[in-house]
């Protein structure tokens, strides 16, 4: 034998041997160099003899009810959120911000680590009208599909593990946004169980007041800011790809909201009598909007569009690497055309966007009269994105409705003013909004987690989006914590969050567990600080 085919044996031998001496932890050795497919198939081992478990916990979790609006709610499901936190072995504490809602914060130190990611996600949901719920939403029931599919529900106590991954869960906050806390808490216990350890510091930022924007959350992080600094920050909130893939997202656009009413007579009024004489506030708001935007989603206001920034070479490229979606989207939702023609779906919403969410005014179908009404009232939303502020967009707009010939008033007008003025009308802006934000995709800290997921972890039909169309406060934390902000999401893109009958399929929470969890193993031995 030659004396390199002796030192070869001698080191397999001494390879063995290190690996025999390693704790066995539920079936499954542990190994810092575990490729980060191992990793994933490890953590796939525990969750198919763990589903009851993790499943069971999450239908606790989502029966909390959670509109900021009822603080009582918001508490519970802080509290109980540090129980499952601390059952983990994280430092938790609730993170007081009244008159806000109190986010919940957590620590979870790795010895010799030097990389810290910031996990986001918030415990809120949107209202609920119950009875357009095809169950209760705040009592967790498994179904098929959507009834509306021809879906069926299951009972959870004839179900055999592990489970059907297409089956879903139908509660408020399934998918938006309590189906990231109970997946990367899930994901903990599979990791430890399997004696993988974390190549990062955690910390945890649960938010509690998102789905009514975050009015507070900018002077939450100027008391607590101190414990969130990190080398990167990620977000689970959203759906993953209309095509089912992966996504990493690295913007969203912001939100701010206002409402206009216009003002006719001070009492209804016989519109036989008084047609063609006295102002129809629905006919004038009806004018009103129309001056505000086009029919292909263009926005008319004077100067709307002078600081956007546009989408760059960069992002267009990117997109035209996305997998083509419109024409499903169009028979998924059912709608013959699109608002900005020839636009594919991925560049429309990097543009700003004005929605009108609702009207009131008069009355339709039976209760219908023929009367010229006092009021009418529109309810408008905007989507932000970078370099637009919600101080200027309430400036070119405000200047745009007088320019239409409104005296604008901010409290119910009196008589004398709605005689003084030809045109009266009311508009009040919500109390949050934040600017839109985008991460550079060519930051090291992006490269890094993109080459996890596409090259460790082995999805290599991995999407890559500029920015998401919906708004996260990550501006926020942009200029609070000055940390690369990047959104992994997990839920199934036809979720129906913020609707009724939300729900999460339940192999989105499974691929999210393997997905973190090759995010947590790998990504401080990939990016240094």
């Amino acid at each position: 034998m030659s004396f390199c085919s002796l030192i070869e044996r001698l080191r397999r031998a001494v390879a063995v041997a290190m690996v025999l001496a390693l704790p066995m932890i539920d079936g499954s050795f542990a190994a810092d160099d575990m490729t980060g497919r191992e990793v994933a198939s490890a953590v796939s081992d525990y969750r198919q003899k763990h589903e009851r478990e993790i499943l069971t916990e999450y239908f606790e979790f989502l029966s909390i009810p959670n509109h900021a609006s009822n603080q009582e709610d918001i508490l519970r499901n802080a509290r109980h959120m540090v129980q499952m936190m601390k059952k983990r072995g994280i430092t938790t504490k609730i993170l007081d911000n009244a008159p806000g809602s109190p986010a919940v914060y957590g620590e979870l130190k790795t010895p010799g680590a030097t990389t810290t990611i910031l996990f986001y996600s918030h415990y809120d949901g949107q209202r609920v009208v119950p009875e357009n719920w095809s169950s209760d939403p705040f009592k967790p029931v498994l179904k098929t599909n959507y009834l509306a599919r021809g879906g069926k529900e299951v009972s959870f106590d004839s179900l055999s593990f592990p489970v059907d991954p297409d089956l879903r869960i139908f509660a408020r906050s399934t998918s938006d946004d309590k189906a990231p806390i109970a997946m990367v808490l899930s994901t903990l216990d599979a990791l430890k169980a399997k004696g993988i350890p974390l190549s990062v510091n955690l910390k945890f930022f649960f938010e509690g007041e998102e789905e009514s924007g975050s009015p507070y959350l900018e002077n939450m992080l100027k008391k607590h800011g101190h414990l969130l600094k990190s080398d990167l920050m990620l977000f689970a909130d959203g759906p993953v790809h209309q095509s089912g893939k992966k996504k990493l997202t690295f913007g969203a656009r912001g939100p701010v909201g206002f409402e206009v009413t216009v003002y006719g007579p001070d009492r209804p009024l016989h519109s036989g009598h008084y047609g063609n004489y006295a102002p129809n506030p629905i006919t004038m708001l009806a004018h009103l909007i129309a001056s505000m935007r086009a029919d292909d989603s263009r926005i008319t206001i004077a100067g709307f569009y002078d600081e956007v920034l546009a989408p760059t070479s960069a992002e267009l490229a990117a997109i035209s690497r996305l997998p083509r979606i419109d024409k499903k989207l169009h028979e998924e939702l059912a709608i013959g055309r699109q608002e900005s023609p020839g636009v594919r779906y991925q560049e429309s919403i990097l543009w700003p966007a004005l929605n009108l969410k609702g009207i009131r005014a008069g009355e339709v179908g039976g209760k219908s009269r023929n009367a010229i009404v006092t009021t009418a009232t529109a309810a408008f939303g905007y989507r932000m994105v970078p370099n637009q502020t919600p101080a200027l967009l309430k400036k070119l707009t405000e200047k745009h409705i007088e320019a239409q010939g409104y005296h604008i008033v901010r409290e119910r007008p009196d008589v004398k003013t709605r005689r003084r003025y030809e045109r009266v009308a009311k508009v009040t802006w919500t109390n949050y909004g934040y600017p839109g934000l985008r991460t550079p995709v060519d930051l090291p800290v992006s490269v890094a987690l993109i080459s996890i997921l596409r090259d460790d972890l082995g999805y290599k039909d991995l999407v890559v989006i500029p920015s998401s169309g919906g708004s996260l406060p990550i501006s926020y934390f942009d200029e609070a914590l000055k940390v690369p902000l990047i959104m992994l999401p997990i839920a199934n893109y036809d979720n129906n969050q913020h609707a009724q009958d939300e729900n999460i399929r339940i192999g989105n929470l499974w691929d999210g567990m393997e997905m973190y969890a090759g995010v947590f193993a790998k990504f401080g031995h990939r990016y240094k600080p």
